[in-house]
Formats: structure tokens, C-alpha cells, sequence
């Protein structure tokens, strides 16, 4: 068990790997049951270089519910993919676009940030060193740490989400999948 006064997931896996004699740490959120194994090797892959020293996963968002869904959190990235910016919020706002509950948005033009997350193990005890940041605080989005002190988080773009559990609604879903893949 770790201590009860960390403010985040990786504040907490810092703690637990702090002994470890590892190189890199993939952490999959508790609210990703179900996600692909694929990706996991992608950001594996991706850590073997050591410059890299946090990743994550992002794929498009296809609908209007889930550009304005808070739950879905939202990273717009540069063109090396890597994160500028990750909010709750609808990010990037197209100004000239409808924003209907029956849009469709098209491909590209927002990406959904996936609970998962790869760090070089130095660079993850940096982290945890950090005091909360402003913004980490008010979205209550712990990558936005790293950010707000210059860190660059690199994308890995994956073609689907997978299904995470963020309501109760969500977990209905995850028991009908389960049942239906045994």
C-alpha cells in the first residue's frame, strides 16, 4: 500500500516503483480495463528510447457527446505529436463548426486522451517531486503537471478508444462486454 496524502495516480506509482531496479513504468488507470494490448507495446516501444521521458495515448474523437463529455478528457498536440494542452473541456473549440448534439466531428480535429501513461522511471520520481500545479488542480488532469514545468508528454495516436469506466452508466457497458467476451 502507499500513503493516503498523494494528490494523484502518479504521485502514487512513483511511491510504489521508487525501489524497483526498472528502467520505465507503464501505468494503465484503473478506469482502462479494457485496453489494447497493442498500445501498451507501442509505448513500451516508444520508452525504449531513453529521451523519451513521459507518453501517453490519444485517438480521435468522433462525436459531439464525447467532445463535450468532461469525462472525456480532451489533448491537443503539436506537430511532432507531442501534448500542448489537455483539458475536460471541448479543446481544440472550432469556432466555425455547429456544435449540435447531432454533429459528427471529423476525423482529426479532436483527440481523446486514453488512462494510460509510460515514463522513464527518473523522470517519474522528478514528477513526484513537483509540487500540484495550477492547472493540474483546476482540471484535475495530473499530466498537466508535467507541462506546466516544460515537460513534453509524446502522443501515441491510436485508431479507437477502449471502453473506460467513468460512470455508472460505463460500467454497465464494461459488464455487458465482459459477459460477452467470455
Amino acid at each position: 500500500m502507499t500513503r493516503a496524502d498523494h494528490t494523484c495516480g502518479t504521485d502514487r506509482i512513483a511511491e510504489a516503483v521508487g525501489s524497483l531496479e526498472v528502467q520505465a513504468v507503464i501505468n494503465v488507470q484503473g478506469d482502462e480495463p479494457f485496453i489494447d494490448p497493442e498500445v501498451i507495446a507501442q509505448l513500451a516501444d516508444q520508452l525504449s528510447d531513453p529521451k523519451i521521458l513521459m507518453n501517453t495515448v490519444a485517438c480521435p474523437v468522433t462525436n459531439m457527446h464525447d467532445f463535450q463529455n468532461p469525462n472525456v478528457v480532451k489533448v491537443v498536440m503539436d506537430e511532432q505529436a507531442r501534448a500542448l494542452y489537455f483539458s475536460r473541456s471541448p479543446i481544440p473549440f472550432p469556432r466555425d463548426m455547429p456544435l449540435s448534439a447531432q454533429a459528427s466531428l471529423p476525423d482529426g480535429i479532436a483527440y481523446h486522451h486514453l488512462g494510460i501513461y509510460g515514463y522513464q522511471k527518473a523522470f517519474l520520481l522528478q514528477y513526484a517531486s513537483l509540487p500540484p500545479t495550477y492547472l493540474e488542480r483546476i482540471e484535475k488532469l495530473e499530466q498537466l503537471r508535467a507541462l506546466e514545468n516544460g515537460y513534453p508528454i509524446h502522443i501515441i495516436k491510436a485508431s479507437r478508444p477502449s471502453l473506460s469506466i467513468d460512470s455508472p452508466e460505463d460500467l454497465e457497458k464494461a459488464r455487458q462486454q465482459f459477459i460477452n467476451n467470455k
